[in-house]
């Protein structure tokens, strides 16, 4: 029997068949050599896997520069319509592994780093993850990403005695490969001050100065030579100290105020951290904003035609942030002027269109009066923006009909929907090479990597015997993985034959890990009640991370440790039933543990998620969804057929009724006996036998004022369950409904969104051209 292959042998089948299949190795072995010589200045006798992983990370970096100024020196000449991208938030994944899938060069890496007998971890850095900025390359947009380079990454989890801890993540600790500082596209932002008002115009003044020091990423695209750029800002204080102070023994409180400005890209503060005093997150956004728009105006008139017209189509994501004035006014003195301003002539234009509509002017300004005065960002978002989308078809129909409801009315023309999607690349080719490969191989070839909705041609083969078992074949595979990678990362031993039943994602109330806790210890009664009976077994998997201020998301968190506990330690119960919980969620533990995933848990309340891109990548995955019809659960039920989904629970509708009714938790408690039992358990200290009002908050919380209605679907989602445990019995029909849901992904990849965007919103088509390698005599 031939040895089965490992995922950098499947890889490399479709790699080799790829643009640079014919890599010189001796070539990459020598500049592999070089980089460990003279980029880092080490020998065989002293290097450490890290430097062997920078060398070739360096060596790979080589091939991209040549693309890197070509593609740019082609934006040059063509000076086309340009896309700039912000966020505050690319989160980052493995850039090496990824860009020797879009470069086709992993098969000769592999062999090359094989000859020279180095056997290579690759380590797990930093880079661009971000499925957008993959898919405008691909697609040939001329694009920029601009962020934020943070100090510290949002933070490492440590789950110590069941609670979540929080360690700097210093992920530049060792350096970057795949950066390059810019000092020379340096840009001031300034802040504080106050403003001046003169007859020949308006002066802000007396302002504190922060410079933005861009650092550039590269961004290959799949297979066409067309590499763009991410440019994160870094804070840097000016290098000018108050010398005046230093003459009166000021230095120290002079060094301390650079580090007070440094402070602005030290580290993110999540939407959801309620921390005190917002000012650094509001110096952020308009630090990373004000950068920003100098260095697009800057490329704007170094552009080889300066006099041609050229229309900036930035994609914001508006939050739903309210500002409070007086943080404005210290802050943004004379921003906060414009704001009114505009809220000015916003409020005339209401007026002239609804005149005597006091209710609807005082619901459509820019400035909430009730209370502590607040600036509204979405309403100046709206009031701003040509276009507002919502990321999937409900939460679009929810922005238009009820919570910008508005604004839709007065100009309907705005508003769009762009579904969110994911790119193939990682989160398929690099990610589950094995179930790449099958698709590729056995039935439908390769373009779909590029064009997902050929997928769809998989619904031809859905009963047939050898796809069915090749594809259940690699689920199995990557399971057996990733036990391993859970024994020896977690020391747990779990049953690879069991289902994997995942809930990844960030902790909040309206992600409802809770409801996820509920069927835990409802199964787990059932076996403990039954135990003869032929259970269907369960690992169930919970991870996320919690905000640091956020109370309630760290008891969520240590409720399922506690569940875990008690549940994995009852020799009654066995392997039936095993609860862990995945510390340190991120994208590299996401490219393992989804691959993996029998069952995808997207549970939140109808109406509260946006779109969720989680769900995509676990539908891509061949992970089967237990799911709410919400955010773009309710697309992949469209694309896939519902009765291939595990669909539960109240719809929209059924939620803005009850909350007219009046949602009252008390009425399921006491009704049903299965729930009731449980939450005695929760409220009794059976879980938390040394301290028995532990859980008090949750359970108060659930009890009494519960905003996402978790008992509502509690009946629901627990009759569903069972309807997974029989169907996973039967591994054909369950793999019959996985290659549903597989060749029902088309529409969730980025490049169809981002062709959207470009073409609905941006007004630019996008190019499937490829560049010429910088070695092409072309």
């Amino acid at each position: 029997m031939s040895k089965p292959l490992t995922d950098q042998e499947k890889r490399k089948q479709i790699s080799v068949r790829g643009l640079a299949g014919v890599e010189n190795v001796a070539d990459l072995k020598t500049n592999f050599n070089r980089h460990l010589h003279f980029t880092l200045v080490k020998d065989r006798n002293v290097a450490t896997k890290r430097d062997y992983y920078f060398a070739l990370a360096h060596t790979v970096r080589d091939h991209l520069v040549g693309r890197w100024i070509r593609t740019q020196q082609h934006y040059y000449e063509k000076d086309p319509k340009r896309v700039y991208y912000l966020s505050l938030e690319f989160y980052m994944g493995r850039t090496l592994q990824n860009t020797m899938v879009n470069l086709a060069l992993e098969n000769a890496c592999d062999e090359a780093i094989y000859q020279v007998k180095t056997y290579l971890q690759i380590f797990q850095d930093g880079g661009t993850g971000t499925c957008f900025l993959d898919s405008m390359a691909t697609l040939g947009l001329a694009a920029y990403g601009y962020g934020i380079r943070y100090e510290f990454g949002i933070f490492n989890q440590k789950i110590v005695n069941g609670w979540q801890a929080e360690e700097a993540d210093d992920w530049l600790r060792y350096g970057n490969p795949w950066e390059k500082a810019r000092p020379e596209y340096m840009r001031p932002v300034h802040f504080y001050g106050r403003v001046e008002h003169h007859p020949d115009g308006v002066k802000w003044v007396d302002t504190q100065v922060v410079l933005a020091l861009p650092y550039d990423t590269p961004v290959p695209g799949y297979r066409n030579n067309i590499v763009n750029t991410m440019r994160l800002w870094s804070a840097k204080a000016p290098c000018e100290f108050h010398l005046k102070d230093f003459n009166v023994g000021g230095y120290i409180q002079a060094v301390l105020d650079k580090n007070l400005a440094e402070n602005i890209s030290r580290v993110l503060y999540p939407n959801d951290n309620f921390f005190e005093g917002k000012e650094l997150r509001l110096k952020q956004e308009y630090f990373v904003v004000a950068a920003t728009l100098q260095d697009i105006i800057r490329r704007f008139k170094a552009s080889k035609f300066g006099s041609t017209e050229v229309v900036l189509a930035i994609k914001f994501c508006p939050s739903l942030e309210r500002w409070p004035i007086d943080l404005f006014q210290n802050l943004l003195p004379r921003h906060l002027e414009i704001i009114y301003e505009i809220n000015r002539r916003h409020l005339e234009r209401i007026t002239a269109l609804y005149p005597g509509d006091y209710d609807r002017l005082r619901r459509m300004s820019l400035i909430e009066e009730c209370g502590q005065k607040k600036i509204n960002m979405a309403h100046l978002c709206i009031v701003g923006s040509h276009a507002v989308n919502g990321v999937a078809q409900i939460h679009s129909d929810i922005i238009k009909d009820t919570v910008f409801k508005d604004f839709y009315e007065v100009d309907p023309q705005k508003f769009q929907n762009k579904t969110n999607g994911i790119t193939p690349r990682r989160w398929l080719v690099m990610c589950n090479p094995g179930l790449a490969e099958v698709i590729a191989e056995v039935k439908i070839g390769e373009d779909y990597i590029r064009d997902l909705s050929q997928l769809k041609n998989l619904l031809k083969f859905v009963d047939d015997d050898a796809l069915i078992r090749d594809i259940a074949k690699v689920k199995q595979e990557n399971k057996l993985k990733f036990a391993v990678h859970l024994e020896e990362q977690y020391k747990v031993k779990i049953n690879p034959n069991s289902m994997f039943d995942v809930q990844v994602k960030r902790i909040h109330e309206y992600k409802r890990q809770l409801l996820n806790c509920l069927h835990i210890i409802t199964l787990y009664n059932r076996i403990k009640k039954e135990p003869n009976k032929a259970w269907t077994p369960r690992t169930i998997m919970i991870g996320g991370k919690a905000a640091p201020g956020y109370h309630t998301a760290k008891m969520i968190i240590k409720l399922i440790t506690a569940i875990g506990e008690v549940v994995n330690n009852d020799s009654v119960v066995g392997d039936r039933l095993k609860v862990i919980y995945l510390e340190n969620y991120r994208v590299t533990l996401a490219e393992k543990v989804i691959p993996a995933s029998d069952l995808s848990e997207q549970i939140s309340t109808a109406g509260t998620e946006a779109s969720g891109t989680g769900n995509m990548k676990f539908m891509l995955n061949g992970a089967l969804t237990i799911g709410t019809m919400d955010g773009a659960n309710v697309e992949m039920a469209e694309e896939a057929g519902e009765e291939n989904l595990f669909i539960f629970g109240m719809r929209v509708k059924d939620v803005e009724a009850l909350d007219q009714k009046g949602y009252d938790a008390m009425e399921y408690y006491n009704r049903i006996p299965e729930l009731k039992q449980v939450m005695d358990q929760i409220s009794g200290g059976f879980f938390s036998p040394g301290e028995p009002d532990l859980f008090k908050d949750i359970v108060k919380m659930l009890m009494h004022h519960d905003r996402f209605k978790v008992f509502a679907d509690y009946e629901d989602y627990i009759k569903c369950q069972e309807k997974v445990s029989a169907l996973y019995k039967n591994t054909k029909e369950w793999t019959k409904m996985v290659i549903h849901n597989i060749a029902g992904c088309g529409k969730f990849s980025s490049d169809r969104t981002i062709a959207q965007y470009a073409r609905e919103i941006w007004g630019m088509e996008p190019s499937l051209e490829k560049i010429a390698a910088p070695d092409d005599p072309r």
